[in-house]
This record gives C-alpha cells, structure tokens and sequence, in this order.
C-alpha cells in the first residue's frame, strides 16, 4: 500500500499545528516522519488516518482517498497507549484480532510466535496493568501487526524500551519492510531513524525542513565530519582552529571539520594534548543535522 501526502495544513484554532506538508511512502519501505516534540508528527498521523480530517489537502492511499475497507489493512501503534490494563496479554491480543477479522486458529499461531519472540511467552496469562512499560509496549506493537498489515504507522516506537528490547522491534520493522509492507515510522531519536530509514521527512513547527533519501540528505546539508574517541580534556578539541562545530560526549567526539581544514591538521593538533583510541573521518551523523537546521538540543541520544 503506497500512501500520498498533499500539502496537508491543520489548524486549532490560532495555533497551525501541520503547515503544508507532502510526502510520499512506498512498499516495502521504511518512512522516517522526524521532528523535535511538538513539531506536528503525531497530528500529520491522525490526518493520514482519518481520525482527523485536514483543513486543507489530501491523503491518498494506492491513489485513492482512504476508505473503510483499507482500516484492516492498516496497524497503528499511537504515542498513547491504549491496551485494556484489567484484561490477559493473550485474551486482549486475541481480542484485537478478531477486531481486524483475524480466524481464531491463526491468531493463536501468531500471538504465540510473537510472544516467544518478545521474550513475552510467560506473560501470556498476566494482566496488563502487571507489565512493566517496556512490556506493555512490547505487547502494543504485537497489537499492532498481528493482522498482518500492509500499511504499519509507528509513533514513537521505542519508548520505554531498554536497548536489547529496542534492538528486537527494530529487527521486527526491517523484517516488515521486507515483507512489503509500507512503514510509516514517526520519532525524534535520530539515530534510531538513521538505522532504519529508506526516506525522511524532517518537519519543525508543522513545516517542512528537508526531506529525501539519508544519502542525499547527509550529501546536501552536511559537512566532513570526524569521531574522535580519546582520553583527555575535552576543551583542547573545542581549542582547535581546524573545528566549525563539535557534539561532546563523555569519552568521544563528533567535530565538523572548518572549511579548508583538513582531517590530517586536525589530527595533527591533537596529537600529544589527547590520547587518540579512535579517530574516523565519516558523514555527518542525522542528529547533527538535525541540530543545524532545527536549531536546538532537542533530538534524543540512546
């Protein structure tokens, strides 16, 4: 199912929540819709859903305006939550099953195969207000597919999710996009997305910032960057004359490189102030990007 977004605007009353937004998501791949909280992704998803109509624009799905057909071949897993918290993990996954027209047979198959996959098979008879928020989750997004759409809209996924668990439905979305199904995936973690994602939609303030492929993104706005790993005090790197711009964390760098500066100048002020485990010339990172075009310390590092 391939999904056509048309200079869609909302408003609520003095506040323009989305602004004249397009895109366009196809089969089999994954859609990066990226922007800080607030930015108007969670509203641009409710329109492509009809849970909200646009003031203005359109939304086509295969060319089409959405009809009441194409709702069991959606899955959606909003921001807020919305399992039954008194009822069992396997009576509510079978019970939203049946919703999209799921045979019982097939849906004890799947709930069980994904349960075993999420590491969730002994918490099949416990009620939900008994998991903790990264199984809640877990069990949410098996809600989600467990029909077997071919259209997936995720808002922001990975909440609540420990690493080894995120690493699990991230492996679970690839394997989706595979399938063929068309994954319209909504977050502000950047590198999460830049993991995943074929497309992106970058969008601030209900508007349009960049969009494209991750490669012709990184080529067009970004800079030489170098990951510089090291020992030492981070300041004698912000003291270079060589750097435009650098990210810090607590053992590594990220540093744009000055124009008309080279890698090997930079390295060269470097060498006896820092003891140097890792120095790699790369593309800038989606987060660093992120930060020069939004303007502000607002995307998520892991």
């Amino acid at each position: 199912m391939k999904i056509e977004v048309q200079g869609v605007r909302k408003r609520f009353g003095e506040l323009t929540a989305v602004d004249g937004v397009s895109f366009r998501a196809a089969e089999g791949r994954i859609f990066g819709l990226l922007g800080p909280n607030g930015a108007g992704k969670t509203t641009t998803i409710r329109m492509i859903m009809n849970i909200i109509a646009p003031d203005e624009g359109a939304v086509l799905f295969d060319g089409r305006p959405i009809e009441r057909r194409d709702k069991d071949r959606i899955g959606y897993l909003p921001e807020e939550r919305g399992l039954y918290r008194k009822m069992q993990v396997g009576e509510l996954l079978l019970y939203l099953a049946s919703l999209k027209g799921v045979s019982r047979f097939d849906s004890l198959q799947r709930i069980d195969r994904w349960l075993s996959r999420f590491e969730l098979a002994d918490c099949r008879k416990r009620r939900v207000e008994e998991l903790s928020k990264g199984m809640a989750q877990k069990v949410q997004f098996i809600a989600t597919v467990l029909h077997e759409p071919q259209l997936v809209f995720l808002d922001e996924p990975f909440s609540g999710l420990d690493p080894v668990a995120a690493e699990v439905l991230r492996e679970a979305v690839l394997e989706l996009a595979g399938r063929g199904t068309t994954v319209l995936l909504s977050t502000h973690i950047m590198e999460q997305a830049e993991r995943m994602c074929h497309e992106l939609l970058l969008i601030d303030h209900g508007r349009e910032v960049l969009s494209g492929t991750l490669e012709a993104i990184k080529a067009r706005y970004g800079r030489r960057s170098v990951v510089v790993e090291f020992d030492g005090d981070p300041q004698v790197l912000r003291r270079q004359p060589s750097v435009a711009g650098l990210i810090a964390y607590p053992r590594w760098v990220e540093a744009e490189l000055a124009e008309g500066f080279s890698p090997d100048e930079f390295l060269a002020g470097l060498v006896g102030r820092v003891s140097i485990k890792r120095f790699e010339v790369m593309a800038p990172s989606l987060h660093k990007i992120f930060l020069s075009r939004v303007g502000r310390e607002e995307a998520v590092h892991e």
